[in-house]
């Protein structure tokens, strides 16, 4: 498994497939902060099978990890993981004080694995389903990127 950074545009079609299949294009680009570092995980050299990324959102320090998706045969082999730990590293390398996420209830072992904590109570996204607030701090027990420079 190779991780990278991408262009954020490299992400939209899986995204799309996986997490947002109601929504068109643009609307699906309206989720995207203008300073957006997004990362790619590629099994085989050049097949992308998790993306992600995240970008400066709420108060000062605050950073938001969105668009997490996962090709569904991809799942279980650390592509998700590694997508995240990448994408903490960039955020506390930048000076987040907090990352946060709207966390489908489902994939939520996947933030936990990482050092995130539930934050709200869960609520439902129309379209998509339910979610949970949650957040991670530097210095919490975050996994190390092993993404390729």
């Amino acid at each position: 498994m190779v991780i990278r950074e991408i262009p954020v545009a490299e992400t939209r079609p899986l995204r799309h497939r996986i997490l947002r299949p109601h929504e068109s294009i643009d609307q699906l680009i309206s989720h995207e902060p203008p300073d957006a570092f997004a990362v790619g995980a590629f099994d085989g050299g050049d097949r992308l099978v998790a993306v992600g990324f995240v970008g400066r959102d709420g108060e000062p320090g605050a950073w938001r990890v969105r668009g997490m998706a996962t090709e569904p045969e991809a799942r279980g082999r650390g592509a998700g993981n590694a997508v995240l730990a990448a994408l903490l590293d960039h955020a506390a390398g930048a000076g987040a004080a907090r990352v946060w996420c709207n966390a489908r209830v489902r994939a939520s072992s996947l933030y936990k694995r990482s050092g995130f904590k539930v934050a709200t109570e869960e609520f439902d996204l129309p379209q998509i389903g339910p979610h949970l607030v949650m957040e991670w701090r530097p210095g919490g027990g975050q996994a190390t990127s092993t993404m390729d420079a």
